[in-house]
């Protein structure tokens, strides 16, 4: 969000502990971390949740990407996907997230896409999660083959922090 607005980190907000994550939907779980943090801290707050979404697999991994295999382990999560993926050829997916702020008085979502494909084997060292085999579209590289510069500029995230800023705009 750079320097548009004041962030402070839970920490220094005085929260410290665990967010539940109970849901079975990306909005579900980003709005129960929100609202969460919010009776605690008293302050306004944004949580997001975000996952891999494929088309072949029904959804999946989608709200359980961290720990899709049963792990948090990115090279086994990233591994059952390509098994799953075995022998198909329509491999698009999508990652998605969807960021909650909540002040108390009103809560608010926004979501951000990157449509993509993914890719028959793992390629590219940088990043994290699933990038190494995800591809965007309009590309011919995984996220993980890209620079940190070039992945922000287009990623889910980013798509759905500039809609939070342009609501919190409004809001001054």
């Amino acid at each position: 969000m750079g320097d548009r607005f004041q962030v402070i980190s839970l920490k220094e907000a005085g929260f410290d502990g665990d967010i539940p994550e109970t849901h079975e939907t990306l909005e579900e779980n980003s709005l129960e971390k929100a609202a969460y943090v919010f009776e605690r801290i008293q302050l306004p707050v944004f949580s997001d949740d975000s996952g891999l979404e494929i088309e072949a697999l029904n959804g999946k991994p989608g709200v359980h990407s961290a720990h899709y295999a049963g792990t948090r382990d990115a090279t086994v999560n990233m591994q059952k996907v390509l098994d799953e993926l075995q022998g198909i050829t329509d491999r698009k997916g999508q990652f998605r997230a969807v960021i909650t702020y909540c002040d108390g008085s009103q809560t608010e979502q926004f979501e951000g896409v990157i449509k993509g494909s993914l890719a028959e084997e793992v390629v590219g060292a940088d990043g994290f999660g699933y990038d190494p085999i995800f591809i965007p579209e309009g590309h011919q590289h995984t996220f993980a083959e890209m620079s940190a510069e070039l992945k922000n500029t287009m990623s889910h995230r980013k798509r759905a922090v500039e809609k939070l800023a342009d609501f919190l705009h409004t809001l001054n």
